[in-house]
Order: structure tokens, then sequence, then C-alpha cells
């Protein structure tokens, strides 16, 4: 992929000096693209958001191997607020909202530092929050905090917006509706996106270009659409027909292996 803005070259994770977490992960992330990073439960894909906006220390994790380039400029080992004043912005999977300030209150607490995407175009985008901006935060639907966690994230003046699971714990109906507007929002600003998922489906849809982790490793990567259309990445991630023991698709790339073995 031509003009990378974010790339991420043969990156190992270790946690507590023991415990590899992700090994030989590389991605490429291109300037105004989205890039869904999908997979189930422990493949890694929250341990390379984290290696990527500097928060493994805190969970006495660090990077062992490999490069992680923003704009050409190596970040490895960046804490995370010099990388949020480079562009690196982190919508993670919890802890997103202030829940105890009012809705205008974490929206202006995101503004402080003024930018090119204004508090009006985001209220704009999620007029929803318009409505609830005197409520507190905490006592917003999950699909509030989504939006609202997303507007805070615009008014940190991202460069690469790291998105972790997006969809988690919401109706079918909202992670429809947050996912188009994430990708409007991405288009009309032309932002770059990162946005990782268990739901392969709702990612693949609105991406470019999508990489499949397992195990700590990426096994598919390609063309969102392709992704998509694969029928092993249809079988094991996208609900497919496949053999409802199977365990992962590294499983069945092992059976399928002994079955011609053995005739």
């Amino acid at each position: 992929m031509a003009d990378n803005l974010l790339e991420v070259r043969q990156l190992e994770v270790v946690y507590h000096r023991v415990a590899t977490a992700i090994q030989g992960v590389s991605l490429d992330v291109p300037a105004g693209a989205i890039v869904a990073l999908v997979g189930t439960n422990g493949a890694g894909k929250t341990t390379t958001l984290r290696a990527i906006s500097g928060f493994l220390p805190s969970e006495d994790a660090e990077i062992t191997d490999g490069e992680i380039r923003l704009a050409g400029r190596r970040i490895n080992g960046a804490p995370p607020h010099q990388l949020a004043r480079a562009g690196v912005i982190l919508v993670p999977e919890r802890d997103k909202v202030f829940a105890t300030l009012s809705v205008a209150e974490n929206l202006a607490f995101a503004a402080r530092r003024g930018g090119a995407i204004t508090l009006e175009r985001v209220l704009g985008y999620f007029p929803l929050l318009a409505e609830r901006r005197s409520v507190l935060a905490g006592y917003l639907s999950g699909g509030e905090k989504q939006m609202l966690a997303i507007g805070m994230a615009l008014l940190c003046r991202p460069t690469v917006l790291l998105v972790d699971e997006l969809s988690l714990g919401l109706a079918p109906i909202v992670i429809k509706e947050l996912m188009g507007r994430l990708q409007q929002v991405c288009r009309e600003l032309q932002l770059t996106v990162l946005l990782v998922e268990q739901n392969a489906k709702a990612a693949l849809t609105i991406a470019d270009y999508g990489y499949v982790m397992e195990s700590g490793r990426v096994v598919f990567s390609g063309q969102a659409a392709e992704l998509m259309s694969h029928p092993d990445v249809r079988e094991f991630y996208l609900g497919g027909t496949g053999q409802s023991d199977a365990k992962s698709y590294r499983d069945i790339k092992q059976y399928r292996r002994k079955r011609r073995w053995w005739g």
C-alpha cells in the first residue's frame, strides 16, 4: 500500500517479561483509509493498539522486537502524551468517558487544545449529544457513550484514530448506525482510522483494508471486500456454515492437512 501514514513491522510484545502476546505482526494504514483489525477475543488486537498508542507499560508489557512508524518516524516506546500530541488518538474499549462529568463537560475537556474540528461540527455528526448536553456521561446508553467517545477523540486533533471495539455490547441496529456514522466522519474529514473489532462483518463492511488476527499473528490480510468474500474468512470469522465444533482457523487448517495426509 502506498502513502502509509502508520506502519507496523514484525512487532513483538511480551507481558511480564515472559508471555509473548503478539509476534511478527505487520500492518499498513494508508493515509485517509479505514483499516480493520479483526479477530476473536484474545487474538492480540487490543495489545497491538496499546503498543501503537504507548499504553503497554501500564500493563507491565513491552515491545521486544519490531518497529512502529508514524509518517516515517519511529515511535516505538514513546509515552501516550507525546503520541497524543503527534495525533495518535485512542478510543479505548472501556473507561472512554468521564462518567461524573456531563456530556458538555466531557466535550469541553477534549476541545481545550483547540483544533480544526469544531465542537459544532462534532455535534452536527452526533446530534443526540446536543440533546444530552447536561446529562452525566455515566447515565448515557452504551451507544451514546460511544458517540461521546468518538466526538471527544475528534476534538483532540487526530492524525490517526485508533478505535477499540466500537460495537462491544451494543444492539445490531446501534452498531450499524455507529459504523455508518464513523465511516461518514472519516470520509468527510479524510481521517485515517485503525479499527479493532471482534465483529468482523461490521468492521469490514466500512473498511478499505482488513487484517485478521489469531493467537497473536496475522493470518489473513487484503482489501476488505476481498476478505469478506474469502471462503475461509467467511467460515471462521463472519458466521459462515463451517464446523460447529471448530475452535479456530488454525485448528481447521490442521484438520484439513491431516485429512489430505490420510486420503
